[in-house]
């Protein structure tokens, strides 16, 4: 028994949270629909049809991730979101490591044309969606720039250099996955020594929902 408590308490340091925090914000739960690409990365399907993802898959693709974004110059990454939910946590990301931040749609020859004015000679993109963010992924593929992204089972995975399954509608997902990464490379580069100095909250990376007033709420049930 001591043994099999020691190999669990092993198996827990080797992930980058705790895994039981990886299920509370649904980091797994994805769509009822699979593309090509995001099959391998599927560890079953839920009784209502809904997929679930490899849970060490995820965790090791964050890490792979962030030691890819560590690597480069912070101004040389342009991190991109398109819905409100990943909106905030990528914008808190980019924030804490440096980076650039395209927030909504991205305007064609952002990433190909250098006479823009709004032009960025991006050397690494990180995606939040494929679908909604397209564009980003067309122009780095055009320029071979590498790209990360966040992808659910039902994104298409064509051009993405580094893939990281997840769930990338969920509010609490996308903050917990973008407070790992932002963690994690800081560490990576040196600017923390250790997860204490870290001063954020998954919270931190949360988009905040707003209460209805309750008179709102009693006219609507009237």
């Amino acid at each position: 028994m001591a043994e099999d408590a020691k190999q669990a308490e092993q198996q827990v340091q080797q992930f980058l949270a705790n895994q039981n925090d990886y299920l509370e914000v649904g980091i797994h739960i994805a769509t009822k629909v699979k593309s090509s690409g995001m099959a391998r990365f599927i560890y079953k399907v839920r009784e209502d049809g809904l997929y679930l993802l490899d849970l060490k898959t995820i965790d090791s693709r964050i890490a792979t991730a962030a030691g890819m974004i560590a690597a480069y110059n912070a101004k040389e990454v342009v991190v991109t979101a398109s819905r409100i939910y990943a909106i905030v946590a990528a914008e808190k990301f980019a924030s804490i490591i440096g980076a650039n931040f395209i927030k909504g749609r991205v305007t064609p020859g952002v990433f190909t044309n250098p006479h823009r004015e709004d032009y960025m000679d991006a050397k690494l993109i990180v995606i939040s969606d494929s679908r909604n963010e397209k564009q980003a992924v067309k122009e780095a593929s055009m320029q071979n720039i590498p790209i990360v992204a966040l992808s659910d089972t039902d994104n298409s995975t064509k051009f993405v250099d580094l893939i990281v399954p997840s769930n990338n509608r969920g509010r609490r997902s996308l903050a917990f996955i973008y407070f790992l990464l932002a963690r994690e490379v800081l560490k990576l580069r040196g600017d923390i020594k250790s997860y204490e100095e870290f001063k954020f909250q998954p919270s931190d990376f949360e988009a905040k929902t707003e209460s209805r007033p309750v008179f709102q709420a009693q006219a609507e049930q009237s």
